[in-house]
């Protein structure tokens, strides 16, 4: 049975990569280690509450003591880091909360799961492993910075990240590889275009939109709204990092991306459209600092090697993703208010 740590679970997409992992496979624990900041919300998990598969931990990954404790009893042979803080708004506010969750807490990740996987932890020299261990990297399409009217990112690509979000998971991407270079470490990297669906936070793009629309706000769009994106439907992300885990070779960075290029302003007007309200919502503000004008991921990588490809066009993605939205008016208000931190309380502080 695969022993699976997961950080930073209760975000959008590690929640989502839960869910799928234990709807899919049979034969796995997982723990979900979480510090529970402004974006994490367990209620995305009270559906395998009692799972006896799943199992919650209150906790920050710098934290190294907790990290030994919790390798020692699980003794996982997978690590998933989907923890990260994340928005790139907060970032350019708070750059030093970035730089200590996401190089740092990678670093305190990779440190102890080496020590427990490494045969010979003492010899420097050795690169033998467990067998079967493995530690991947969620992180993003925008460590390569912005590209031009053509061309797409590949793993090849310079690395050349613009924001102090983006900077600070390039670092992480790098302290990955090099302990596999080092170390002998078995590690992958996945990079990833912009996710969408259930579950995710409105401060990004299409919940916040959805969000507004319901309730008949203004749509705020930076600049022109003509900022370049490729979208990827959550559960294919999902779906390729478990690809990835089984099949990937050790070492190998893997672009996860959705076929999807569109511009803000374009996915803003289908939101309206499907919601049945007008353009007079758009709100056009000043562009934020920095922001890059277009990603493209070239997914050739992981399609034609590993053999995944996406199985939702954004048509349908975005119909499923706004159906959701629609049919969980209770979570988007708990979420818009911050009742959603009760639950913790709710749930697990009083066993503590």
């Amino acid at each position: 049975m695969k022993q699976i740590l997961v950080t930073g679970g209760a975000g959008f997409i590690g929640s989502n990569f839960i869910h799928y992992i234990l709807n899919t496979y049979h034969q796995v624990k997982v723990v979900n280690l979480d510090a529970l900041t402004y974006a994490g919300n367990l209620e995305n998990l009270s559906s395998v509450t009692r799972d006896s598969r799943y199992t919650f931990v209150k906790g920050d990954i710098r934290d190294r003591a907790l990290l030994n404790r919790l390798f020692v009893e699980h003794q996982f042979d997978t690590v998933v880091n989907f923890a990260a803080e994340s928005h790139v708004d907060r970032s350019i506010t708070q750059p030093e909360v970035f730089l200590e969750t996401n190089i740092l807490g990678t670093q305190a990740l990779l440190d102890t799961a080496k020590s427990y996987w490494k045969l010979d932890p003492e010899d420097k020299y050795s690169r033998e492993y467990q067998p079967g261990v493995r530690y991947l990297q969620v992180s993003t399409d925008e460590v390569y910075g912005a590209l031009g009217q053509t061309g797409k990112f590949q793993e090849i690509t310079p690395l050349s990240p613009n924001s102090p979000y983006s900077a600070s998971k390039a670092s992480a991407d790098m302290i990955v590889h090099a302990y596999y270079e080092t170390y002998g470490m078995p590690v992958n990297i996945t990079r990833c275009s912009n996710n969408y669906g259930p579950f995710q936070f409105p401060e990004k793009l299409i919940p916040l939109m959805i969000h507004n629309c319901l309730e008949g706000k203004p749509l705020p769009i930076y600049g022109d709204g003509m900022q370049v994106r490729d979208w990827l439907y959550v559960e294919d992300h999902c779906a390729a990092i478990c690809t990835v885990l089984e099949k990937g070779m050790p070492g190998e960075v893997y672009n996860i991306g959705g076929n999807n290029e569109k511009a803000n302003l374009e996915i803003v007007k289908l939101i309206l459209r499907k919601l049945k309200k007008g353009d007079e919502l758009i709100t056009y503000v000043k562009d934020r600092p920095g922001h890059d004008r277009r990603y493209a991921i070239d997914n050739t990588k992981i399609t034609t090697e590993l053999g995944w490809s996406p199985a939702y066009t954004f048509e349908d993605g975005m119909a499923r993703t706004i159906q959701w939205y629609l049919d969980h008016p209770e979570w988007l208000a708990r979420v818009t208010s911050e009742a959603y931190r009760d639950y913790y309380v709710e749930m697990y502080q009083g066993a503590e």
